[in-house]
């Protein structure tokens, strides 16, 4: 009888000895490196690798594994805020500053006295000098949780909460997740007015009692209605309010400061605060090109109570997000800005230049804002088109390429690439060309 071949199989401790496990332990941790070595050793007793190979299949798995699994990606699509991509790329001034604060820093503390100073003061300084007609500024981590704090804590203070909104702004936005359900979850009381397509001053008017919290407004974003329709201007509805002592609470969604020409339809944080909303909300990582954020804006007394509120440490923004929003403030671009913007004739150049050496065609194709701006607005660009059987290698290369798949049609568009990674690209696609052609 012969010898079973899975004696053969290396013990751990003489894996844990090889040369590539010790350089590896100076960036992985010991359950890392021993999960890695128990994965290849269980490969080897059910036959996928042979006893012989064990020692270079660990050395190979470890040498190509890092700490976080989330993996770079060239976003090929021509959607600039794609949210399964994260959302906005950060500036190289918000990543600097994510370096900085990644150490002690003095998030809150003077120092010049050594004593205790109010967190985020610089990012609340830089939000205030964009917006210059709010009186204070706060910042949670995420625009669902702005929107949670705000309705809750303004409305509370009337006994039965109740926030008065019109049927065609209780959105679904991506996931499933709807505002409604969100507010509601607070223990806010949602009293709903007009229908879908049409909503009327007089509707607010009618829904207001003794119990009525606040009034809010909240932008569709992802979504639009044509037609028939009507809806109350951020005025009337702030003036309203304001005759019945109460607050406006305006959602405008994606961040965007004043009001651009690529996206005429998009409201703006600036018009908000201008017409009347005691407070504005925003997230940070839209058009505003930042970190995850939500961003509050308006009136001292209003910021103040809100700020005051439990719930307000709940959704405290970290010393990153802090770091990173400042940064994205004051620095003269983002990598959003530049892709919505983006120069279409630089980009039919670029896209023909690595087409031409490939022997393939560029098409015209639409870009999209994504991530709920500019919903319907169409970003006229161009792409190199391909058969769609290349989106599996695209995807699944070094660089890892997102791009869109219609018609069945592999599209690479540029928008979103920077112009340093159109190599990357090239390479990619002639090795991915050459491979198929073999």
């Amino acid at each position: 009888m012969s010898a079973d071949p899975r004696r053969a199989i290396p013990s751990t401790d003489r894996l844990l000895a090889l040369p590539a496990v010790q350089a590896a332990s100076t960036r992985l941790a010991p359950h890392v490196i021993r999960g890695v070595i128990t994965d290849v050793q269980n490969d080897a007793r059910y036959g996928e690798v042979s006893p012989g190979e064990v020692a270079a299949t660990v050395s190979q798995r470890l040498e190509a594994l890092q700490p976080t699994r989330l993996s770079p990606v060239l976003n090929a699509t021509g959607v600039i805020i794609h949210t399964n991509l994260g959302r906005a790329p950060l500036s190289e001034a918000a990543r600097n500053a994510l370096v900085t604060a990644a150490g002690y820093v003095d998030l809150e503390l003077d120092l010049r006295d050594g004593k205790r100073s109010r967190r985020g003061t610089w990012a609340k300084a830089a939000l205030l000098a964009q917006a210059r007609d709010a009186e204070d500024a706060l910042i949670v981590n995420n625009g669902a949780a702005a929107l949670s704090l705000a309705t809750t804590a303004l409305s509370v203070a009337r006994g039965t909460p109740a926030v008065i909104i019109s049927r065609g702004e209780l959105v679904e936005i991506g996931a499933g997740f709807r505002l409604p359900d969100l507010i509601e979850s607070m223990g806010v009381q949602l009293a709903e007015v007009g229908t879908t397509n049409r909503t009327y001053l007089d509707d607010y008017r009618g829904a207001i009692t003794d119990w009525t919290g606040a009034i809010l407004k909240v932008h569709p974003s992802n979504y639009w209605i044509g037609g028939f329709n009507a809806a109350v201007e951020t005025k009337q509805l702030a003036d309203l309010a304001h005759d019945h002592g109460l607050p406006l609470i305006v959602d405008v969604g994606s961040g965007l400061f004043t009001s651009d020409h690529v996206l005429p339809g998009e409201p703006t944080i600036a018009a908000a605060l201008r017409d009347g909303a005691d407070v504005v909300l925003a997230s940070g990582d839209k058009l505003l090109g930042g970190p995850q954020a939500g961003i509050l804006l308006g009136k001292t007394r209003v910021i103040e109570q809100l700020a005051r509120h439990p719930l307000a440490r709940a959704f405290r923004a970290d010393k990153f997000t802090l770091a990173a929003l400042e940064a994205t403030l004051n620095s003269p671009d983002t990598p959003v800005q530049h892709a919505l913007h983006v120069d279409t004739a630089e980009l039919h150049t670029r896209s023909l230049r690595i087409a031409n050496a490939l022997g393939l065609a560029v098409v015209a194709h639409e870009g999209r804002v994504g991530g709920g701006g500019g919903a319907g607005v169409p970003l006229a660009g161009w792409a190199i088109s391909l058969d769609e059987r290349f989106a599996h290698p695209l995807r699944n290369g070094r660089p890892a390429i997102l791009p869109r798949v219609a018609d069945g049609r592999c599209l690479v568009d540029l928008r979103c690439v920077p112009v340093a990674d159109d190599d990357a690209i090239l390479q990619r696609l002639e090795a991915i060309l050459q491979e198929d052609a073999a």
